[in-house]
């Protein structure tokens, strides 16, 4: 996988009805059809683009902004990819809200290169663009980024699944994302540096992609467990992953002896680590990222201040099982703050 530079280490953390017309992409839960007009009623539009429609972490993030627009009297449009990596749809996405006028477009790149150019191109007709959750590569290319340090977010369950080991041997399977995903690239990054192990040591013993997707995170797991059956240390992109990997384990009787680790910290994965499905998990906020990205785009409207550089939108190890020199929170905690 390509190198993507990481976030810097000593950060703790990360419109119009109009323009609904236009748009092409699925709107939040329909799987097809138009995007969607919604919240607030100024005349400044603010675009709102993810990866996909499904996703509840892409789900929250749109009800953050759906509140912060009303909060901030502006109008929101919003699309999505039909599916994460749908690059194609999010670029239509960016030229049919910059058509409609937008002040601002905030985007979840599917693609953190291939979009660039449409990025761009939007920059060019002063529209205030932000990068939510994934970086763009370069960074450069949007005006300001709002998200999790991933790398940060990796390397605590790394640091966590270590400390947990008490010294026991480890066999790793790596359950990540797609090549060429900055987030996916990341976390998996972060967890290795955490656990204190290089890409390619013997402990690594099996890698799969999953897409974040639970089905395809059960079948990753079965094809690891096939190839190394005595694995013990599962990292896993996001908690749809992790649970489809519990499924696998839980078939062959193995749920119980094999440590599952994750990012997220969304309210069902957090109930998984409650459950004793998942051991921990890195807790993001994705409905943050984009409450402040609404917000700096109508600063820029009523001002012309544009927000720039990153924004670390936070993030928290959340477990039951308390490891020593990790810091953490329980799933109390977990369950109040999951996506806010």
């Amino acid at each position: 996988m390509s190198h993507i530079p990481r976030l810097p280490s000593s950060l703790l953390r990360a419109t119009a009805c109009t323009a609904a017309a236009a748009l092409t992409l699925t709107a939040c839960g329909s799987g097809s059809g138009s995007g969607t007009a919604s919240a607030g009623s100024g005349s400044v539009k603010v675009g709102l683009i993810t990866k996909t429609d499904t996703n509840p972490f892409f789900v929250k993030m749109k009800e953050g902004a759906e509140q912060a627009a009303k909060e901030n009297g502006v109008e929101l449009s919003t699309a999505a990819g039909k599916f994460d990596g749908d690059n194609a749809g999010q670029i239509t996405a960016v030229e049919n809200m910059v058509a409609a006028g937008v002040k601002g477009i905030l985007i979840t790149p599917s693609d953190s290169k291939a979009i660039v150019p449409a990025l761009e191109k939007a920059k060019a007709k002063g529209v205030l663009v932000i990068a939510l959750d994934t970086p763009t590569e370069p960074e450069s290319a949007v005006d300001a980024l709002f998200a999790t340090d991933n790398v940060r977010a990796g390397e605590l369950i790394g640091e966590y699944a270590k400390a947990a080991m008490k010294g026991k041997s480890a066999k790793i399977a790596t359950l990540d994302l797609a090549p060429g995903v900055s987030v996916g690239i990341q976390r998996h990054d972060g967890f290795l540096k955490g656990f204190g192990v290089k890409e390619g040591d013997s402990s690594i013993v099996c890698s799969q992609d999953t897409g974040g997707d639970q089905a395809k995170g059960q079948t990753a797991m079965e094809n690891c467990l096939q190839k190394s059956p005595g694995i013990n240390v599962v990292y896993t992109i996001n908690e749809p992953a992790a649970l489809g990997a519990y499924t696998a384990l839980k078939a062959k009787g193995r749920e119980k002896d094999v440590l599952i680790v994750s990012v997220d910290g969304g309210c069902t994965g957090t109930q998984a680590v409650k459950d004793g499905k998942i051991a921990a998990t890195s807790q993001q906020y994705p409905l943050k990222m984009a409450a402040e990205g609404v917000k700096a785009v109508a600063t820029f409207a009523e001002d012309g201040q544009k927000a720039s550089g990153y924004t670390d939108t936070g993030v928290t190890l959340v477990t039951d099982e308390a490891q020593d020199g990790v810091a953490s929170k329980d799933t109390a905690y977990g369950l109040e703050n999951c996506w806010g």
